[in-house]
């Protein structure tokens, strides 16, 4: 959604907003309001919605470092979750959903497990590779459309255990995934 951050291995666009995190109405990120415009016209048609992250390295060591300093704050390092996982909307769980989805992937490649806390990124796992978020609360993709199944991807080319094409196949495992399951139960 942000290929001015894309191009400089960051989340944020040439203002300094996170257009991952704009997702409302009236967004000061231009990158999410088009696309909440785009998709306003059949939002209410759409039966399946999946959005596709990575992590990398560099969101440890550039990103969020560069975040907590723009903001004021200390940096605290984080641990990157090593493997695929997804995120489902708090609002509304799809765990049926979520399970073809991971079964599908780990096929491919490795699903993250949760940290010694139970949680991953700070969030507890509520099934394998499965977090959940308050997606539309938190102006995520996801939350643009009333889509019946949703899901965030993220995949971590970074690995030592997985190379940048499973973790490419992974998405692609994910959304044909994702796909089957919303089209056999509609």
């Amino acid at each position: 959604m942000s290929p001015w951050g894309y191009e400089r291995i960051h989340r944020w666009n040439a203002d300094a907003l996170d257009p991952n995190r704009s997702f409302r109405v009236d967004s000061p990120a231009q990158e999410s309001a088009a696309l909440i415009a785009l998709v306003a016209p059949v939002k209410d048609r759409v039966l399946m919605h999946i959005d596709l992250h990575e992590t990398t390295d560099s969101d440890e060591t550039e990103f969020r470092p560069a975040l907590a300093a723009r903001d004021g704050k200390p940096f605290e390092p984080g641990e990157i979750p090593d493997g695929f996982y997804l995120v489902d909307d708090s609002e509304n769980r799809q765990p049926a959903f979520q399970r073809a989805v991971i079964a599908a992937v780990a096929q491919v490649t490795h699903i993250a497990p949760a940290d010694a806390e139970g949680d991953i990124i700070g969030s507890p796992v509520v099934a394998e590779g499965v977090i959940e978020y308050p997606v539309k609360s938190l102006g995520l993709c996801t939350g643009i459309t009333e889509a019946r199944y949703t899901t965030i991807t993220e995949v971590y080319p970074d690995s030592p255990k997985a190379t940048p094409v499973q973790c490419n196949d992974a998405q692609v495992a994910a959304v044909v995934a994702a796909i089957d399951y919303a089209l056999a139960h509609p």
